[in-house]
């Protein structure tokens, strides 16, 4: 099936109302697949698994369905299950327009984490708007070595608190102002920080993810390289899978966020040891 059938609105757009509209109470693929939509687009991620077992129909099956929803452009297909579209291209969205969205939480967040930090330490952070509003909260430290790879950071955080700053090299993204390539500097054998901040898409009981690829594994490499891990991110993130996974729960120190997480999710924080900060 290379495309919708007649009648259905464009790629990535249709609602379940749509699907039902156009295929008729008796068309129970259909519907189906409505409701896996639905369910996709509730959840941010469904496995093949458990969409399986809710409608009682063959493992295949769910795999037919998925690839079609995919081919139609409304989901994306992920190893054992899909995420919606639309998510990924919101994720995915000009920096300017992240940058305003959530705006005043992630003002909060960034000035709740700066507090976090101590004069002379050495920080790894990564790009995104939440660590741009982290680095503009330094103003009161000073003596800071900030190793980044976002190229917004050096006009944003305070002079008076720097005494290195040093880009990562390697591709730019353009569209989310950072680079991306290996966590290391020229001539340098390794990177060691004292707290790495990262930013993410998204934070479930199972940990942070991301909706790049390469970028996850950057931030991985990021929060190896440090002593101590800071996640910043604000509510909208809460239960939301992004694509690609950075790490688990367990290797993160401390969550600065903008309100309590819901209960499966604090559960998880706490059975990680993670303290969770949530800023005024």
């Amino acid at each position: 099936m290379s495309g919708p059938p007649a009648g259905l609105p464009a790629r990535g757009v249709m609602s379940t109302a749509d699907f039902e509209q156009v295929f008729g109470d008796s068309a129970l693929p259909a519907k189906r697949r409505a409701e896996i939509l639905r369910f996709a687009r509730q959840s941010g991620q469904i496995t093949v698994a458990e969409m399986s077992a809710k409608f009682d129909v063959s493992l295949d099956t769910i795999r037919r369905d998925l690839d079609i929803l995919a081919e139609q452009g409304f989901l994306s297909r992920i190893h054992g299950g899909a995420v919606p579209a639309d998510n990924l291209a919101a994720a995915d969205m000009p920096f300017d327009q992240r940058m305003h969205a959530q705006h005043s939480a992630k003002s909060s967040i960034g000035r709740a984490a700066a507090k976090l930090i101590y004069d002379g330490e050495t920080l790894i952070v990564n790009g995104g708007s939440t660590t741009l509003a982290f680095a503009a909260g330094l103003g009161a430290r000073s003596r800071l070595t900030i190793v980044t790879n976002n190229l917004s950071l050096p006009a944003a955080v305070p002079p008076q608190a720097i005494r290195n700053l040093y880009l990562i090299g390697g591709e730019i993204r353009s569209g989310a102002q950072i680079t991306l390539g290996p966590v290391a500097l020229v001539g340098a054998q390794a990177i060691h920080a004292d707290t790495a901040v990262i930013g993410v898409g998204g934070i479930t009981p199972d940990g942070c993810s991301t909706s790049h690829l390469a970028e996850a594994g950057m931030m991985s490499g990021m929060i190896a390289a440090a002593r101590r891990t800071i996640i910043v991110a604000d509510s909208s993130k809460f239960g939301h899978h992004a694509f690609a996974k950075v790490v688990p729960l367990d290797k993160i120190h401390v969550l600065v966020t903008d309100a309590r997480p819901p209960d499966d999710l604090a559960q998880a924080l706490e059975a990680a040891r993670v303290d969770l900060v949530v800023a005024e």
